[in-house]
C-alpha cells in the first residue's frame, strides 16, 4: 500500500486529515509514525510558501513516500494580515493560544465590526514524486468577537465567528467546523486531485 506522510506531529490536525483521506487506499502516517523526527523552518512568506517548504524538507527523507504538508493561519484584513504566517507565535511565543488570543483582542479593542473581518487560510501541498506536485488552498470568511465564545476547537477557534452558523468556530461541532473550514476545503480539493490518482 502507497503511504502518505503528513509533515506534522499535531494530532489534532493529523486525525482531521486522516479522517478525510480514509477513502483512499494509501496508509497515512504522521511523522512520528514514520519515525522522522525533524523540524522544519518554517522561513516563507505565505501559508503556501511554508506549506511547500516543509513539504519539500520531508520527501528528501521519506524514502520515496509521497509527503503532505500544510501552513494555516488567520488574516485580519484591518491589521494588515495579521497575525498571517505568524499565526501561532503571533505573541511570541510558538503555540502560546491563550497569548494569542488576547494580543489579537488588544489590538482590535473598540474596532466596529467592518474592522473585524478576517479568514482562516491553509495552504496544502502534497509531492507525489519529484514531478508530480499538487497544491490546494482552502479559506474560511468571518468576524473576530470581542470575547472568548465556546468551549472546543483550538488556536484562534474561540473568538472566529461565522454568521451563517451564529456560532465561532468553538462552539461548532467537529462535523459543522469541518464542512467549512479553511482545512477541510483545501482537503475537499485534495481529494478531487488524488480521485485521478486511484
Amino acid at each position: 500500500m502507497k503511504k502518505i506522510i503528513i509533515a506534522s506531529n499535531n494530532n489534532h490536525k493529523i486525525k482531521e486529515i486522516k479522517e478525510i483521506l480514509s477513502q483512499f487506499p494509501f496508509e497515512v502516517l504522521s511523522l512520528e509514525e514514520a519515525n522522522i523526527n525533524i523540524e522544519v523552518e518554517e522561513t516563507g512568506s505565505t501559508f503556501m510558501d511554508n506549506a511547500e517548504i516543509k513539504a519539500s524538507e520531508i520527501y528528501k527523507i521519506a524514502d520515496g513516500n509521497m509527503v503532505l504538508a500544510d501552513d494555516s493561519g488567520l488574516v485580519v484584513e484591518s491589521l494588515n494580515g495579521a497575525p498571517g504566517v505568524f499565526s501561532a507565535r503571533f505573541a511570541g511565543v510558538h503555540g502560546d493560544t491563550k497569548a494569542n488570543n488576547e494580543k489579537l483582542l488588544y489590538l482590535l479593542e473598540g474596532a466596529k465590526q467592518e474592522q473585524r473581518k478576517a479568514k482562516f487560510i491553509c495552504a496544502m501541498v502534497l509531492i507525489i514524486s519529484e514531478d508530480e506536485i499538487i497544491k490546494v488552498q482552502g479559506e474560511v470568511e468571518g468576524i473576530i468577537t470581542d470575547e472568548f465564545r465556546g468551549e472546543d476547537g483550538f488556536g484562534y477557534d474561540p473568538l472566529f465567528f461565522v454568521a451563517k452558523y451564529n456560532k465561532t468556530f468553538a462552539q461548532m461541532s467537529n462535523e459543522e467546523k469541518n464542512g467549512i473550514s479553511h482545512r477541510g476545503s483545501a482537503l475537499g480539493k485534495l481529494k478531487m486531485e488524488l480521485q485521478k490518482l486511484v
